[in-house]
């Protein structure tokens, strides 16, 4: 299956994506990609390095001719997000990517790609390893977690890069040039509660939501997509309503930072409102689907028949998360005024855990204004904690403000325009990148970012256009031949 992605032009450079999706590297568990990166380093001679963290950099000098050109960081993130269908069986833990080729797309087998940001990681790795590219001198760093916390951007320390410029080649659109992101914050709610015992004369019923699309919660946030946790609260909300249902379990989600597409409930109902019930939650699944006919076509709801679960949660707790979940804010809060059709402001409902005398939600919210990032986060945790939830916030990270007058950005520009006879699309993302973190320690570093045409990234319609592709690899090149002197 792989065999055919090594066919692809530019050969290294896709052999190099090859070669990494070979290695499991889900986030949180990058040892091994850590050391085949290391590995890869030291087998061409170069000088490498890891820091405490666990980011990894390569220095190779420049070639003939450019060596009084700025030094220049190559930055990519090594982990992936690690999402697959429901009927997918694999391992994230122990398997290599499984790929095809699909006309011009590049696809995973049931499972993310890993295209990011392992397109980005695969291009540095063939200029580390070309002897006929011309480039300035490099710096190739190659960060860790960035996409459950962004752990190993705010553990690298200062002073240990000495580039002046760094091209981040983590944009998912061949014709935009990244010059700015939004910040993000996780906010978790917790908290217990009592189990009752199933009492006679109820049926008990399993509630399944599969074949969303899901997607990126920065990048796809506005694109009205369903967010199976909200639709699942919808569901439960209007049969407790209606018909006293009552919640053994819900699992819904998987990754703060994907769209949910999957979630699953079991509940119980009073025998004798059965018939109703079914009937009311058939119609207003209709309702869903045609809402959502457009934007996720393929959106599956099973309600089924199951084995009486013996306990369920108490109901005063019940109705309060309930009608928590009903309010809580998901998807767009703000929209940029600064920057047209840019999202300001979002929270995404990313997972909900509810068994066991025990909940847990998990939202991602991100902005590129602080405060109201600060904003949506005390509407978040005011919703939660008026029904008894702990509220708590961790991996709050900065956005990158955009410049402008960016050197560097002037001659991606430039040199944009006359490969691709258009002007590029330059702009800020929803999306958390890297920059604004590395920023804080390197304030004097001329950062911008770009990449190639990745849609559907962190869910398993990821794919990357090989076309796309080749057009980025050429930028690449020509970029390092004009990156400015000293």
């Amino acid at each position: 299956m792989n065999s055919d992605i090594r066919g692809l032009e530019p050969k290294t450079l896709w052999n190099k994506f090859a070669d990494l999706n070979e290695v499991p590297r889900p986030s949180k568990k990058e040892e091994r990609v850590i050391a085949f990166i290391k590995d890869f380093g030291e087998s061409l001679g170069l000088q490498t390095q890891i820091d405490s963290v666990g980011n990894v950099l390569i220095k190779k000098p420049a070639t003939a001719g450019m060596e009084n050109r700025k030094t220049v960081v190559m930055q990519s993130h090594l982990d992936m997000v690690h999402q697959k269908n429901a009927d997918t069986d694999f391992d994230f833990d122990t398997q290599g990517i499984e790929m095809y080729v699909d006309g011009d797309w590049v696809r995973a087998n049931g499972t993310t790609l890993g295209a990011d940001n392992g397109l980005g990681v695969a291009t540095i790795m063939t200029v580390l390893e070309a002897n006929d590219i011309q480039h300035p001198a490099i710096e190739a760093l190659f960060t860790i977690d960035e996409e459950t916390g962004m752990t190993g951007a705010m553990g690298l320390k200062g002073g240990w890069l000495q580039g002046d410029i760094l091209l981040n080649l983590d944009t998912e659109e061949d014709d935009e040039i990244g010059v700015g992101c939004a910040g993000g914050i996780d906010v978790t709610a917790k908290r217990s509660y009592k189990e009752e015992p199933v009492s006679e004369g109820k049926t008990g019923y399993s509630i399944s939501i599969t074949g969303l699309n899901g997607g990126h919660s920065g990048m796809d946030i506005h694109k009205g997509l369903g967010n199976a946790n909200k639709i699942m609260n919808r569901l439960l909300f209007d049969g407790f309503e209606n018909f006293g249902l009552q919640v053994n379990e819900i699992k819904g989600g998987s990754l703060r930072n994907a769209i949910p597409r999957e979630s699953f409930a079991t509940i119980v109902i009073d025998t004798v409102q059965a018939e109703a019930f079914e009937f009311e939650i058939t119609t207003l699944i209709k309702s869903i689907k045609t809402e959502l006919s457009i934007a996720d076509p393929d959106l599956t709801i099973e309600v089924k028949k199951t084995e009486l679960p013996k306990r369920v949660m108490e109901l005063g707790v019940q109705e309060g998360v309930l009608k928590a979940l009903y309010a809580a804010h998901n998807g767009v809060y703000t929209m940029s005024p600064a920057i047209t059709d840019l999202v300001e402001t979002s929270n995404n409902i990313a997972k909900v855990t509810m068994g066991n005398g025990e909940i847990v939600i998990e939202c991602l919210t991100r902005s590129s204004v602080e405060s109201s990032k600060l904003d949506l986060v005390n509407k978040l945790r005011a919703t939660f904690e008026l029904i008894g939830c702990e509220v708590t916030t961790s991996g709050d990270y900065p956005g990158w403000a955009p410049n402008m007058d960016s050197p560097i950005l002037k001659v991606l520009d430039g040199l944009y325009q006359k490969l691709n006879g258009e002007k590029a699309h330059v702009a800020a993302c929803h999306a958390g990148l890297e920059c604004g973190i590395l920023g804080q320690n390197y304030p004097d570093m001329d950062m911008i970012s770009f990449g190639p045409t990745i849609l559907g990234a962190h869910s398993p319609d990821e794919r990357a256009s090989i076309s796309s592709t080749q057009k980025y690899w050429k930028f690449v090149l020509e970029i390092l031949k004009e990156i400015p002197k000293k």
